[in-house]
């Protein structure tokens, strides 16, 4: 029996992927560890493995095919003692590459109108823009072409087997007086923007952009995120000059060591410091059940081309700022190259987000679930600070914390941010 090659899932989220590119061929013989494919999973652009020898039979799905379920047959090896030739042609009946998924197609028969009004007047049919008599248009095409008159058999179509949308209507032929219309839909929706030419935004330049699986798991986890997690926000402000004295003085002593740290890298500390002492902070809600974390794993927001990521520092109380530093730098650059193992970017009891580098003064992050909770951390500016009970200019940091009201109450969530600003404040503390 020839082996099924089947589209592995390389991450918890994974319910379909990209076969961005097969490294083998048909014919190539190949061995337990020989790299397959390369896969675009949500998360990242992942090396597929070879787990059996044999001789690649066939592929069935070729390098660019899109939206590959999880399971699906990708490809059939034959076994040592198998005829690679007589192997191929079973895969054609096993399964097949999968087709994009066609957008509705609207005829341009007024099938719902009267048959006495489509009598009455007879005119010549317009030319059929696809096969057959059937125009092919997208819903919203059809209903923009009718509001403003347009001829869709004289409009050329650039979707997908030259489906008709709305792009295509700039510039179309109004319909020929007398052109039967056809039969308003049951239910009309808010009509769309319009801009002064008619067709909506057809006046602005403009480009359509496919979303990579990357992009649509973000949308669909960060709009679930908002949507059933009740949301706090606690703001504090953090005089960072202690700890910008401590960076300067622990980096001065790493001197020699290829290590420098950021203020980010003393953030993520400080942060897993405060979530070992208030324990009830460092929690997650999972339906009937309170996990509670005997251990600090940080989530550092990343942003990568077309997307964010959150590799993850495990273990941050108990680890050096020289071995965090390292750590953080080299999971950032392989983020970015799409080079993550999936444990680098699983699991995580708590995430940190640093906009200041932008200039970003302050602002609130989204929860990335099931965590409890997001630090959302702004720019060190110069500002008015009272100091000692008199007032002088320090740099400040605007650090805001969201949190899951389901999981973590408002006053333990303040008291997680009065102990990450008395570590930001007073350092040492973070070091003992």
């Amino acid at each position: 029996m020839p082996i099924e090659l089947k589209m592995p899932a390389l991450s918890p989220t994974m319910e379909e992927g990209t076969l961005a590119k097969w490294l083998v061929k048909e014919g190539d013989v190949v061995k337990s560890g020989d790299l397959l494919a390369e896969i675009e999973t949500d998360k990242a652009t992942m090396e597929f493995e070879a787990v059996d020898e044999g001789t690649i039979a066939k592929i069935v799905i070729p390098e660019g095919s899109e939206g590959v379920k999880v399971g699906a047959v990708i490809a059939l090896i034959a076994g040592e003692d198998e005829d690679a030739a007589a192997v191929a042609p079973k895969a054609e009946k096993k399964a097949e590459a999968p087709a994009p998924k066609p957008e509705p197609e609207v005829t341009a028969k007024a099938e719902a109108a009267p048959k006495a009004a489509r009598t009455a007047a007879p005119v010549a049919a317009p030319a059929p823009a696809a096969s057959g008599d059937r125009v092919k248009a997208s819903p919203l095409a059809r209903r923009l072409a009718q509001a403003q008159g347009l001829d869709l058999a004289s409009v050329a179509g650039s979707g997908p087997n030259g489906r008709i949308v709305k792009a295509d209507l700039a510039g179309a032929k109004a319909t020929a007086p007398g052109a039967p219309a056809a039969a308003p839909a049951a239910v009309q929706p808010a009509p769309a923007p319009v801009a002064a030419g008619g067709t909506p935004f057809a006046s602005i330049p403009q480009q359509a952009i496919k979303l990579s699986n990357m992009r649509k798991v973000i949308a669909k986890r960060l709009t679930e995120s908002k949507q059933t997690v009740p949301h706090y926000y606690l703001t504090i402000d953090c005089n960072l000059d202690a700890l910008l004295r401590l960076r300067g003085d622990l980096n001065a002593g790493l001197e020699g060591r290829g290590v420098k740290l950021s203020v980010n890298d003393l953030l993520i500390k400080a942060l897993g410091v405060a979530l070992a002492e208030v324990p009830d902070a460092n929690v997650q809600f999972a339906g009937d059940t309170l996990i509670k974390f005997e251990r600090s794993d940080i989530s550092m927001a990343v942003a990568i081309p077309g997307g964010l990521i959150t590799p993850v520092i495990t273990d941050v109380v108990n680890k050096p700022l020289s071995r965090i530093a390292t750590e953080a730098k080299d999971l950032a650059a392989r983020a970015r190259d799409g080079k993550l193992a999936p444990e680098e970017y699983q699991g995580g009891t708590a995430s940190i987000s640093n906009l200041g580098m932008f200039g970003i003064k302050q602002f609130d992050a989204v929860i990335n679930p099931p965590q409890g909770m997001i630090l959302a951390v702004g720019a060190g500016e110069k500002r008015p600070y009272v100091v000692n009970d008199a007032l002088s200019v320090a740099t400040v940091m605007t650090a805001t914390g969201s949190f899951d009201h389901r999981a973590i109450d408002g006053a333990v969530g303040a008291e997680l941010m009065a102990a990450f600003k008395r570590l930001v404040e007073k350092p040492l503390g973070m070091l003992a």
